[in-house]
């Protein structure tokens, strides 16, 4: 597939990561015994469940924001998201000075709407099974003059997510001394995943980069077999409320054809009980979208027996209920 003129570049990567630079968090990389003995590899696990925000979107959003220009900034911008965009485009604009309204369904968890909110954001609900959020987005952003900011199809947002995988592989090489055989992310409409291999191909282009989605919405794995866009059935649900686009991106499918290994899927069972994991091995809170990685390593079949591997915990903005649900799960 030929290359856009609006599609990214790793050196629109590498040029985010200079923006990015004392803005975003520089989250951790973790390594835990008993995820590697149970699995059979060396794991690297980045926490970007632990980035401002609550998750990775805030590097998208920033990237994008700040580029924005004076008379721009004073319109504001409009982005539509379940929520873990919408806390970094609220977390953005608030450092940045710039009005943000949100679209919202009207079942995101309540932790997302509230954190949202609390960054000053302006939050307009809709119903996710009835309703189109982004036709909501752009009549907004048109009658207010104001800047769309969407969750994943938009170059700025692919570059900012990719600024991830940079300091992922740099981080496994001052680890481990070597690169990583194998990185998996999980993937909704697809920027996170896209951008990351679009920063992967130049900083460590031997490596294999996997999507990981939930089964109900496994739009890119079934995209990347057919080498078309695919779509999920209308009204599918799963609990990786995150992870539930109705088909992968323009730009995004256009990266990730060409440069991913294969999409894989794991149960939302398999995504609760990751959860608990994660909880209980490496002492940390991830949401059901967010640990689609490691649960594919534990439950999904991926054989990386004798390899390096890194995953991404993408979010960590978890319903309490939901949590204390997965955390009562018998152990698996």
């Amino acid at each position: 597939m030929t290359t856009t003129a609006a599609e990214p570049t790793a050196a629109d990567v590498f040029a985010a990561a200079r923006r990015l630079a004392g803005h975003a968090t520089v989250t951790p990389v973790l390594r835990n015994r008993i995820l590697e003995e149970r699995v059979g590899a060396t794991v690297v696990v980045k926490a970007e469940c632990l980035q401002i925000g609550g998750a990775f979107k805030f590097r998208g959003a920033y990237n994008r924001l700040s580029q924005l220009d004076a008379d721009e900034r004073k319109h504001g911008v409009v982005a539509w998201s379940s929520g873990n965009h919408a806390q970094g485009v609220a977390a953005a604009a608030q450092r940045l000075g710039i009005r943000a309204t949100i679209v919202m369904p009207t079942d995101a968890p309540a932790i997302k709407v509230d954190n949202t909110r609390a960054m000053g954001a302006q939050i307009i609900t809709y119903d996710r099974h009835t309703q189109d959020r982004e036709q909501i987005g752009r009549d907004l952003a048109r009658e207010r003059g104001a800047i769309v900011v969407p969750p994943y199809d938009d170059p700025h947002i692919i570059a900012g997510q990719g600024t991830a995988a940079l300091e992922l592989a740099a981080q496994t090489r001052a680890l481990l001394n070597r690169d990583l055989d194998a990185l998996l992310a999980p993937c909704g409409g697809g920027g996170l995943i896209s951008g990351c291999a679009l920063a992967m191909s130049e900083v460590s282009p031997q490596t294999k980069i996997y999507s990981v989605e939930p089964a109900a919405c496994d739009d890119t794995a079934r995209s990347l077999r057919s080498g078309k866009r695919e779509s999920n059935a209308p009204g599918a649900r799963t609990v990786c409320d995150s992870l539930m686009p109705i088909t992968p991106g323009v730009l995004t499918f256009a990266i990730n054809q060409q440069r991913l290994a294969g999409g894989l899927t794991v149960t939302d069972d398999d995504a609760l009980d990751a959860i608990a994991f994660a909880w209980r091995e490496l002492k940390i809170v991830v949401e059901p979208g967010g640990v689609v990685a490691l649960a594919a390593l534990l439950f999904g079949g991926f054989d990386c027996r004798g390899q390096t591997v890194g995953i991404v915990l993408s979010g960590g903005n978890v319903d309490p209920a939901l949590y204390r649900e997965a955390l009562g799960r018998p152990m698996r």
